[in-house]
């Protein structure tokens, strides 16, 4: 049995200038990016977190909240976004509670229009929140 528990283990990817800093809590049910994302392996960085979030799906009955200051993203780093969305539709329509908080810098105007494109295709909560200051 412990090596179930033992699985199950938070994200902590540090970010970096082309990946995005990686945080979840299974405990909280939270998944935190932040940052610019255009990595050369969008593939090897993502499907951790894809995976992470399927999972938590799938084990916990609890709600699902993503927080994403996320700055640029390269055409790899938006399909693993939609496919990340995509799971939290499933969720949704399965009567599950999650949410996403996209929040950004009034001064890109490009990651508004993007994160609303996201949200163009999502029925569940998906805030799209200015700041001024640095995430």
């Amino acid at each position: 049995m412990g090596t179930l528990i033992t699985m199950i283990r938070d994200l902590d990817i540090p970010g970096s200038q082309s990946t995005p800093a990686i945080q979840s809590s299974w405990q909280n049910g939270r998944l935190t990016m932040q940052g610019d994302s255009y990595p050369e392996n969008s593939y090897e960085l993502f499907d951790q977190v894809v995976e992470w979030v399927r999972r938590f799906l799938a084990e916990e009955a609890r709600p699902l909240h993503l927080s994403l200051g996320l700055v640029y993203l390269n055409t790899s780093s938006v399909k693993a976004m939609m496919d990340i969305f995509d799971l939290l539709e499933e969720a949704h329509g399965e009567g599950r509670e999650v949410a996403v908080e996209w929040y950004y810098d009034p001064r890109n105007e490009r990651i508004a229009e993007l994160a609303d494109e996201f949200r163009e295709d999502c029925n569940y909560r998906f805030a799209i929140t200015p700041t001024t200051a640095p995430t």
